[in-house]
């Protein structure tokens, strides 16, 4: 099968889904998770691109790498460890956010991110990646400080902005494995492959499905390798997938 791209740009002052094109995207009438069709219309290739994605929920995986736990100190769990994201935290490629006055610490997490294709409940690990459309990229940014202090993740994943996503969806490609990168500034700070996830993508949708039904166009966010790091005004992160392209984002000055 051979991936295909879709985003989500501004084109005549409306957000539209398009499948992307070399020199034009195609307009389709609704999300292609939801069985979009083109419309006929074009947008620019240039068109400004916004977040792919318009979830119900984002769900993240916590401590899926093995050196990930180890460089903060924590056991690997034995089973997925999921946490929720708010719609509210997302914001698409070239987004600028802000750093929270509530958080001394505030640290990138480069992920792969996952997008349902169509409603999940209680499905098996054997049939589980029947239920993804696509691929996409995440920034899970963490209030650190606030993380350990709450004892829970809610305000620490939860703030606006906290969720960069994108640039693309990508249909048709393999979670795994794929070489996944971040650079702060131009240096490398994390790399590894999607392979060396704990539990892959076919186990997490298993056991997320098991106790929220997952809806089309639901995110997750499978987890993030070693090299995690605090963010600083001024910063510009990217955030590069294999064959999915590269996420960036700006914190605010």
């Amino acid at each position: 099968m051979v991936p295909t791209r879709y985003a989500r740009v501004l084109h005549a002052g409306e957000l539209r889904y398009v499948r992307v094109g070399e020199a034009e995207h195609q307009l389709l009438d609704r999300a292609p998770w939801l069985g979009g069709s083109e419309t006929g219309e074009r947008a620019a290739a240039g068109a400004t691109l916004a977040c792919p994605v318009e979830p119900t929920k984002i769900l993240g995986v916590g401590r899926n790498y093995r050196a990930h736990a180890a460089e903060l100190g924590n056991d690997l769990p034995t089973e997925p460890l999921l946490f929720l994201k708010p719609p509210s935290s997302l914001v698409g490629p070239g987004a600028v956010i802000e750093l929270p006055p509530e958080s001394a610490r505030v640290d990138y997490e480069g992920e792969l991110g996952v997008v349902i294709g169509r409603r999940a409940r209680r499905v098996s690990r054997e049939d589980a990646l029947g239920y993804v459309f696509g691929l996409t990229i995440v920034c899970d940014v963490t209030a650190r400080d606030l993380q350990k202090k709450d004892g829970q993740w809610a305000r620490a994943k939860g703030f606006d902005g906290f969720c960069p996503t994108g640039p693309v969806v990508v249909s048709g490609l393999a979670p795994a494995p794929l070489a996944l990168e971040l650079r702060v500034n131009g240096e490398l700070r994390q790399s590894a492959s999607t392979a060396l996830m704990v539990f892959d993508v076919a186990r997490v949708i298993e056991h997320a499905s098991a106790c929220m039904t997952l809806e089309p166009g639901d995110l997750l966010a499978t987890g993030t390798p070693e090299g995690i790091g605090a963010l600083a005004q001024g910063d510009r992160v990217e955030v590069s997938v294999e064959g999915l392209g590269t996420l960036a984002f700006s914190v605010s000055t």
